[in-house]
């Protein structure tokens, strides 16, 4: 009943405070079509999530590859990983804000006394030519605001992807590393032929997931960038936003949340195609 109210709105001119606005058609989505800001906050959101969720797949079959042992203590080791799924992402945000301080901020502290003027490698990195390292501002640089985001979205992300993946090496069956391993396979090749073919279905929905969320991204931009510098990390979901509350146009932003709607789709059936092929190329072999 939601998405079909939010639908009959998009068709109209439909402003927060004036809902009796005039009846358009599709005229909203066809003016989306043709704005510059929203095809730039799509934009946005894509160059996000081909960055953030390869990188944060990569981060979690590795760390789940790594709990995923029997020592003692293990368990304490996966719940720390996933407590940052479980917090607040505002709160989470706010640390974030901290981290990224220019001169106070953790990275920026750690990094000027290991590569600064007065950095304990300021002679080493002089020798070869290289300027010492400054304190940057990563939130307010257009260069560096998208990729603080994708840090921190690998961070807070690592949980659920990790626990999925750990869920899929633990439901491998032994014996296909028995078997490899009696071909003469060492663990490079277990892993190649044994644990990512059998990884596959869990990978696929890892991916699947992670793109969705990673197309919906709102939080961490509207604490920390609110969609600066100059617009870099102006996502779909922060425009959706600020169209409706800010600029108060409802009817534009439900239109505008449709189109959003339909490329999460065309990009989910893109996944679940090359998925198929992928499972089929296994079954040839």
């Amino acid at each position: 009943m939601p998405i079909a109210v939010a639908f009959v709105i998009s068709l109209y001119k439909w402003q927060l405070f004036k809902p009796d606005g005039a009846f358009v058609a599709f005229n909203n989505y066809f003016y989306a079509f043709t704005e510059g800001p929203f095809w730039n906050a799509m934009w946005n959101s894509f160059r996000y999530a081909v960055v953030a969720v390869p990188l944060g797949m990569f981060v979690a079959l590795l760390v789940a590859l790594l709990v995923n042992q029997k020592l003692a203590g293990i368990t304490i080791f996966r719940t720390l990983f996933y407590v940052p799924a479980i917090s607040s992402g505002v709160a989470i945000a706010m640390i974030w804000i901290y981290i990224y301080l220019p001169g106070t901020g953790l990275i920026n502290t750690l990094t000027l006394r290991v590569f600064g003027k007065e950095g304990a490698l300021a002679k080493v990195i002089g020798a070869f030519g290289i300027a010492p390292y400054e304190s940057i501002d990563f939130l307010a640089k257009p260069e560096w605001a998208m990729w603080a985001l994708v840090f921190m979205s690998v961070w807070t992300g690592l949980g659920p992807r990790m626990v999925l993946f750990l869920a899929g090496l633990i439901g491998i069956n032994p014996s296909l590393y028995e078997a490899a391993s009696l071909d003469g396979a060492g663990k490079l090749r277990c892993f190649w032929n044994v644990t990512l073919p059998m990884l596959v279905p869990t990978t696929f929905f890892v991916m699947v997931t992670s793109t969705i969320g990673a197309m919906q991204v709102f939080t961490p931009v509207y604490m920390m960038t609110k969609g600066g510098p100059e617009d870099t990390t102006d996502v779909v979901g922060y425009h959706i936003y600020t169209e409706a509350w800010v600029n108060f146009n409802t009817g534009l932003a439900s239109s505008k949340s449709f189109i959003l709607l339909a490329v999460v789709v065309a990009i989910s059936f893109f996944q679940f195609r090359m998925m198929k092929r992928q499972m089929e190329g296994y079954s040839a072999e």
